[in-house]
């Protein structure tokens, strides 16, 4: 038996890039995985295909992370397809960068909307639906402790701010029998971060392993921590980043 096998997960954030990684793994495992879009409808009708083809179930919801009713809603249009949540991935996020002083305070407000807000309300929504054994799990970055550039100091204090949060929540949660914790990636090759990129070659020497992760990687972090065997893992901050130095 697939590790997963029975369970419900939703992933924010999973059409593409690492999200679509995490979520063809849970499927792999055997989980029923829905996940969230905001554009690009053929792409997330790809992946349920390719999931359903696992012989998995895969609903595709279209979501702005941005908008707290509409995270709700996605939550509860799992729910509903699938009868419970086992699994919540939080794994859509933004990132704008830019100088201190013409940074626009949209900018910051929108990150912080998507990378901690909607992070909140999802579990806020999401713990209704689970039972014990229940796992929560945030795509932060090593950029919460790391920032080897200008300009990234906002979505920096985003990814910090949710360090501190699934530390807190683990006080919460862990008498409900639920697990949080924070995979903290360094450098991933995604469309939106390409191993041969402009900035490839810093970031590259900023990790002993000198090379990009790969969306399956993280998956494979992702799936263990949703498993039976990290059940005594909880509050915690892991980063997969090669060695990533800032």
């Amino acid at each position: 038996m697939s590790t997963l096998e029975n369970k419900t997960a939703l992933v924010t954030g999973g059409s593409r890039g690492i999200g679509a990684g995490i979520v063809r793994k849970l499927a792999r495992e055997g989980a029923d995985v829905a996940f969230t879009y905001v554009s690009g409808k053929e792409a997330a009708d790809n992946l349920v295909k390719e999931i359903e083809a696992l012989g998995r179930k895969a609903v595709a919801i279209q979501a702005d992370s941005a908008n707290a009713a509409s995270v709700i809603a996605s939550v509860e249009t799992t729910a509903a397809q699938f009868g419970k949540i086992d699994i919540l991935v939080n794994n859509a996020g933004v990132g704008t960068f830019g100088p201190l002083d013409t940074y626009p305070l949209e900018d910051f407000d929108k990150t912080f909307d998507i990378n901690v807000r909607s992070v909140f309300v999802a579990i806020q929504a999401a713990v209704k639906h689970m039972g014990t054994g229940g796992r929560i799990i945030t795509i932060g970055s090593t950029n919460a402790t790391r920032m080897p550039f200008e300009g990234g100091g906002v979505y920096a204090a985003s990814k910090a701010a949710v360090q501190g949060l699934t530390l807190g929540l683990s006080r919460d949660l862990g008498p409900l029998g639920i697990t949080i914790n924070n995979v903290q990636p360094g450098p991933v090759n995604t469309d939106l971060n390409p191993e041969d990129g402009p900035f490839a070659d810093f970031l590259r020497t900023q990790m002993p392993v000198g090379r990009y992760a790969h969306v399956d990687e993280i998956g494979s972090f992702v799936a263990y921590l949703a498993g039976p065997d990290a059940g005594f893992i909880t509050g915690a901050s892991l980063n997969i980043d090669g060695g990533f130095k800032g």
